[in-house]
């Protein structure tokens, strides 16, 4: 069967915002091509918090201009692309299910959260206790029902061990999913589902940030430490960043000295160096100066 991306990782649009719903994708880009994101799905085991987070992932508008002009990746239009279904399909499609289902092994006995201590487990495992002794007839059919029958969990049995997981696909399967591609950003600005980037400052950031990419560095979102990226020598995970990046669109772009002064204190109270990084469109290059807060005297 043949790859309708041609080898190409699909980037689904949304509200043009790009997402990566495979793992196998995020973890290519990851480690073949220095693009991070940011996970922003819940984990099903663990739905109500944001500290742990899981696909799908999303990514920076810098970093989706870098790959499809790079030939990386291809943009879906989601929308456009899920057609209405014909009874046919639909009732093939529900066939399909309920045999999967079907082929699902059933669990007996308690569904315990993973997330469950042992100590809650303990109790919940007595009041179980409690209540079938209190539905059960007699003490007879109790015992004879434990003999033929033991319960697989017991107060002695970690959560760890009883830990459940969930299959989710990451691409749609449906009949009726017919893949809208655009390979080029000028494509996909024609029909409407992206637009970045449209003025000279976001030309400029992607061209700053192609720069940098090729130099081997991993960027982040740089907004909770005053700039526009996060610069790392390495994987994010390995190592701390030692930049914060601000993009000049120009070089006639104007600072004021209390930007200047702002930049270096926040940098030192980050423990890290303020990069104004300034694009020239004549030249097409990249000029790079670092501030860094310094003691007198």
């Amino acid at each position: 069967m043949s790859d309708p991306h041609d080898g190409k990782i699909p980037l689904h649009i949304s509200n043009e915002t790009a997402f990566v719903w495979s793992l196998d994708d995020a973890a290519t880009l990851r480690a073949t091509y220095h693009i991070c994101g940011v996970l922003t799905g819940t984990l099903p085991q663990a739905a109500q918090q944001n500290v742990f987070l899981g696909l799908p992932l999303m990514l920076m508008p810098e970093e989706v201009v870098l790959l499809v002009n790079n030939g990386v990746a291809l943009l879906i239009d989601d929308s456009a692309s899920h057609t209405s279904p014909s009874a046919e399909e639909l009732s093939l499609w529900n066939e399909q299910r309920r045999a999967a289902l079907s082929r699902v092994p059933k669990k007996t006995g308690l569904l315990v959260p993973p997330t469950l201590s042992d100590e809650a487990l303990k109790r919940r495992l007595e009041r179980q206790k409690r209540k079938e002794a209190q539905t059960t007839p007699s003490v007879e059919s109790e015992e004879l029902m434990t003999l033929e029958s033991p319960s697989p969990l017991t107060p002695k049995a970690s959560s760890k061990e009883l830990s459940y997981s969930f299959t989710i696909p990451a691409a749609s399967d449906f009949p009726w999913y017919h893949s809208k591609c655009y390979s080029s950003i000028k494509e996909a600005r024609n029909a409407g589902i992206w637009k970045y980037p449209e003025t000279p400052e976001a030309q400029a950031k992607c061209a700053v940030f192609e720069d940098l990419w090729k130099q081997g560095y991993f960027m982040g979102n740089g907004l909770r430490f005053g700039g526009d990226w996060l610069v790392y020598p390495g994987d994010p995970l390995r190592f701390h960043s030692h930049f914060v990046a601000t993009v000049l669109p120009s070089p006639t772009t104007e600072i004021q000295p209390i930007q200047i002064v702002a930049y270096g204190r926040l940098g030192t109270a980050t423990k890290k160096a303020h990069m104004l990084c300034c694009w020239d469109e004549s030249t097409r290059k990249v000029s790079y100066y670092s501030i860094e807060w310094a003691g007198f005297g």
